[in-house]
């Protein structure tokens, strides 16, 4: 069959690879895509939030399936509108993606359900939230309720950077319209992960467990982006802690949204915090991760278009999958200034070789092809170089040899990805 493949970054781009492989995958396409993408498949120059676009390509290419990877498309209704025109769609329904396109929606879902997260509070109003604060005191997180491209969330050591947060959030709108109401939530001790798992409505399948980097600087420094790196698997979550996640978390909100009778379909993501033996949810996202994506889907074993179709047709059950032993890494490499300002049309050097070592992907996010024929920057993270190694410390260093080999002026990428699993691992 042929398949779209909705999206122009890192995560598209891993999908693509992956989905080329499958026997039963005649054709990629890509709508827009991005330098990587038009190596395993074809682009279209339809924008992610084209919906009208979007559904006019999909007449004209009539794929066997649609996958809708960015947050927004999704949040948009094309998986609905994809339906009504009986064209088969992997990904959540709009109003399921309310998951992730408003933390108000997602944090009440998690009262109803019983699912474990912080304390907080929902306000429309910048007086009212500043309020709040100042009667309990503390460090909070403080988050847009819409969607901002994972930038959304600000955390705040006391009452006064709670004040200033709230204040650019809401009256400054650092974040447009996402910030019309605001989720002002206690902040969580402990250590971030990823559990992401497949689910068609009621069943759900769990992946491998990762954990992402979302800060601009090592050590968790400066301002948070879409995401600088990810590893799979991640020893924060034990075997016993991915079953609990498994059974309290994912479980939970698929049986809530089915009995909203807006059943959830497509890839539930959920972002933990993790401080000794417990968990707290973080955030619902209604799609893969990007980064997560890349190594997650360059360890997974087998097709991936099984899976994605029996999520659609609701046979979830009778699916299974694998994961190497090996672990995997991604460094996402972006451009100097992301995620403020940065400049575009760089030529990038050193693609190839990079790709040329064993074990290793390099998955393009923010790259487009120059007049010349060349590739160059087009986006604030560019890059995701993947790699597998037979452990996560042979699978680091694996990565930072490949990143080391490739170049463009004012390249940036964190030192230290994957150094909180070395610390647990001794």
């Amino acid at each position: 069959m042929k398949v779209i493949i909705v999206g122009g970054g890192g995560r598209e781009h891993t999908l693509a690879w992956k989905l080329s492989q499958s026997p039963d995958v005649e054709e990629v396409v890509c709508a827009p895509g991005n330098a990587g993408t038009a190596r395993v498949g074809r682009n279209a120059a339809v924008g992610a939030e084209n919906i009208a676009g979007l559904l006019s390509l999909a007449k004209e290419e009539s794929p066997g399936l649609v996958v809708v990877g960015p947050e927004a498309p999704l949040a948009l209704g094309l998986v609905d509108e994809l339906e009504a025109l009986g064209i088969r769609a992997f990904g959540p329904s709009a109003v399921a993606a309310r998951i992730e396109a408003s933390k108000a929606f997602s944090k009440t879902l998690m009262d109803e359900a019983g699912i474990p997260t912080a304390a907080y509070g929902v306000f429309e109003d910048a007086g009212a939230a500043r309020r709040f604060v100042t009667e309990r005191g503390g460090a909070w997180a403080v988050k847009a309720d819409g969607l901002a491209a994972g930038k959304g969330v600000l955390l705040c050591p006391d009452a006064p950077s709670a004040h200033a947060a709230i204040s650019q959030i809401m009256e400054q709108r650092a974040f447009g319209e996402a910030g019309a109401t605001c989720v002002v939530e206690e902040f969580l001790e402990g250590e971030e992960a990823s559990f992401l798992a497949f689910a068609d409505g009621e069943t759900a399948l769990p992946m491998a467990s990762a954990q992402d980097h979302k800060a601009i600087g090592e050590g968790d420094t400066g301002p948070n982006t879409g995401g600088m790196g990810a590893y799979s698997p991640a020893p924060v979550l034990s075997g016993a802690l991915e079953e609990r996640a498994l059974e309290t978390v994912i479980k939970p909100a698929i049986r809530a949204m089915a009995r909203r009778g807006t059943p959830y379909r497509g890839v539930l993501y959920a972002g933990l915090m993790v401080q000794g033996d417990e968990l707290k949810v973080l955030e619902f996202n209604c799609r893969f991760g990007d980064p997560e994506c890349q190594p997650l889907l360059t360890r997974m074993e087998g097709d991936l278009l099984p899976v994605l179709m029996a999520c659609v047709e609701g046979r979830l059950h009778e699916t299974t999958i694998s994961y190497s032993q090996d672990a995997a890494v991604c460094v996402v490499m972006a451009a100097g200034g992301y995620p403020d300002d940065y400049r575009k049309g760089d030529p990038i050097h050193g693609i190839e070789d990079a790709d040329a070592l064993p074990g290793v992907h390099v998955f393009h996010a923010g790259t487009s092809v120059n007049d010349a024929g060349d590739v160059v920057t087009a986006g604030g993270r560019v890059l995701g170089v993947t790699a597998r190694g037979m452990d996560i410390r042979a699978a680091i260093a694996r990565a930072y040899e490949a990143s080391d080999l490739i170049y463009w002026e004012d390249a940036y990428f964190r030192k230290d990805i994957g150094a909180k699993a070395l610390r647990r691992l001794g």
